[in-house]
């Protein structure tokens, strides 16, 4: 893997807003201050270490404190924990539309600290206060379902505290790492230089803080107290916020450029409108692009894209008519008339759709990372040597770990060895890779499935508890961690590339949204499970007390849905059309350099002769 081509997923076009097709005197202003680069890196990098470190903090080990401190049932904190995890997972969307819209991308990084600052104190008040708290309940008890269930009171108080913790997730994820490409000046070689070297940074960073999170803060919580344990990421989340802010002199603020989802919408209507109209010459595409309304790309678009014959009854809404053009050449009505450029961004986006769809299913197998398999540490032997024992939560890390680990072997050993056989710069194409992990993550499930049913069979021989050590989970964690270097960062880098350049934003809250749909599919699949089995006075698969239920079927129905959605993959991938350019990045980069330059002249001169 590309690292920097990875974490480019999520950064976001830094475009600048034009109106009329001039820069808008705001724009022109912040272009005025030079991107201090690295300089920057510090206070941004740091900012996101904290705030991985405090917000995972508190997500990673949730199951395990729903069920141990809040005397939660075991599927009910299931369903909690996918439900969080879902919504955190889709706020990215909305919060990449407000920045972009609204409030540019420092305001709404600012915000989401101090909404994930106070959602974390609100967890680590559920967890010191005696009245936000239920009674203590021993686990005989918990099994038997004889606890204090939590007041409403508590529950309102723990439930509020997670939608804030949603809501500064939604804020921050999709605008820190495109808050700091805006700090680099893409015109400059070197400083193109420094961009990678900062992907680079953000990723190894992030990805410590997260291994730290899963390891140190989950043990702390649940060996020593959970007060402590929360009690750290808030004071994490506190520094994020102080460094943050501490080199506000430094950055340069991009403004927010307007939503990309109006001039989407623009294709469809104008399609519509003049879907009776004829196209000329529709069996030469080259000659139609000439007849099509086709003016100067403008901001940061890098490529431009060639008219295709796919999806054609699109290619209609560029047709021009007598009314159409002002005398400046400009769109008179642009819900009546789109560019050639404007539609085969759309259809970027309808073909990547089909694709995005695939990866729900593989992510629901993996979301049974952070509740079944931690139900399942519960009753396993979790001693690592006589005096250590490993927490609930932790076991996951290994999947983690197996990722970290997994990323440069295949970087630096598999990849070179692909290139010698293929021919191809990343090996496979970006389709294959996300293949590979659709075929890793079904076979991950079975070895679930077998797993739980040997561990089910020895907890029902010891009493409830298995003798087995909990790194019998190790093998299926290993695989699902490998499936996600494959299929996750397979889509971050597939995203990158085959997105329009100005919809980067909205292609880092994509992957987002995948996951966040597979956790509501999750949550769906477990009810509609729980119920269905339990038809006809049988024992449901998925019971508050798993060794008594049939959790290896639940795992091997999963693994039954991931072939049938890799089969629906292999077919998408066989019509998918990949994206053509037509303009060289450097010369681009130049064109747009030139035209700041320009501007920026004008203006100096426009305010020194008045």
């Amino acid at each position: 893997m590309e690292t920097g081509t990875e974490m480019a997923a999520e950064q976001e076009g830094g475009a600048l807003p034009r109106q009329n097709g001039r820069a808008s005197e705001p724009a022109a202003a912040t272009r005025k201050k030079k991107p201090q680069g690295w300089k920057c890196m510090p206070f941004i990098i740091a900012n996101e270490t904290f705030e991985k470190a405090a917000s995972f903090g508190v997500a990673a080990n949730l199951t395990t404190y729903l069920v141990k401190r809040f005397n939660i049932g075991q599927l009910q904190a299931t369903n909690v924990t996918n439900i969080f995890f879902a919504t955190l997972n889709f706020t990215p969307l909305l919060g990449a539309f407000i920045s972009d819209s609204y409030l540019g991308r420092f305001k709404t990084l600012a915000c989401g600290c101090f909404a994930t600052l106070l959602g974390i104190l609100g967890v680590t008040l559920t967890a010191s206060l005696p009245a936000l708290k239920p009674e203590l309940c021993n686990q005989t008890s918990q099994l038997g379902g004889h606890c204090n269930s939590p007041s409403t009171l508590q529950l309102g108080v723990l439930y509020l505290s997670l939608g804030l913790l949603t809501i500064g997730g939604g804020a921050i994820r999709p605008c820190s790492l495109p808050f700091g490409v805006d700090q680099f000046d893409q015109t400059d070689e070197k400083s193109r230089k420094g961009l990678n070297s900062y992907y680079n940074w953000y990723y190894s960073t992030s990805t410590a803080a997260l291994v730290f999170s899963m390891t140190v803060l989950i043990y702390i919580q649940t060996n020593i107290s959970w007060a402590i344990g929360f009690g750290i990421p808030t004071f994490f989340m506190f520094s994020a916020i102080i460094i943050f802010f501490a080199g506000a002199r430094l950055y340069v603020h991009v403004p927010p450029e307007g939503s990309i989802f109006s001039g989407i919408a623009q294709v469809f209507v104008a399609s519509f409108k003049k879907r009776r109209l004829n196209l000329s010459c529709s069996h030469d595409i080259n000659k139609p692009e000439l007849m099509l309304y086709n003016p100067p790309t403008r901001g940061n678009r890098i490529f431009r894209l060639p008219l295709t014959s796919q999806f054609r009854f699109l290619n209609k809404g560029a047709i021009m008519r007598d009314d159409d053009i002002n005398d400046d050449g400009s769109a008179r009505n642009s819900w009546e008339l789109c560019s050639i450029q404007q539609i085969e961004e759309v259809k970027c986006l309808i073909r990547i759709a089909p694709i995005c769809f695939s990866g729900i299913l593989c992510f629901v197998a993996m979301a049974q990372q952070f509740t079944f398999i931690i139900l399942q540490a519960f009753t396993m032997d979790s001693h690592l040597g006589p005096h250590f024992e490993i927490p609930a939560g932790s076991v996951v890390s290994i999947s983690l770990i197996a990722l970290t680990v997994f990323i440069p072997i295949y970087d630096q050993l598999m990849v070179p060895l692909a290139r010698k056989l293929t021919g191809l710069e990343g090996g496979i194409t970006l389709l294959q890779r996300q293949g590979v992990g659709l075929v890793i993550s079904p076979i991950s499930m079975v070895v679930a499935g077998l797993v739980e049913h040997k561990r089910r069979d020895s907890a029902l021989s010891n009493g409830g508890m298995s003798p087995m050590t909990v790194l019998w989970l190790a093998p299926q964690l290993v695989l699902m961690g490998i499936a996600e270097a494959f299929i996750a960062v397979g889509q971050i880098e597939f995203y990158n590339k085959q997105f329009p350049e100005h919809m980067q934003t909205l292609a880092g809250s994509l992957l987002f949204c995948a996951i966040a749909a597979a956790n509501y599919l999750s949550t769906a699949l477990v009810n509609i499970t729980r119920k269905v089995t339990a038809r006809h006075g049988h024992t449901s698969w998925l019971t508050d007390n798993i060794n008594n239920g049939k959790l290896d079927y639940y795992y091997y129905f999963i693994a039954i849905l991931g072939v049938l959605n890799l089969f629906y993959f292999l077919t998408c991938s066989h019509y998918y059309q990949y994206k053509a350019m037509s303009l060289h990045v450097d010369e681009s980069i130049k064109k747009h350099a030139k035209e700041e330059a320009a501007t920026e002249i004008e203006i100096v001169t426009s305010a020194a002769s008045k």
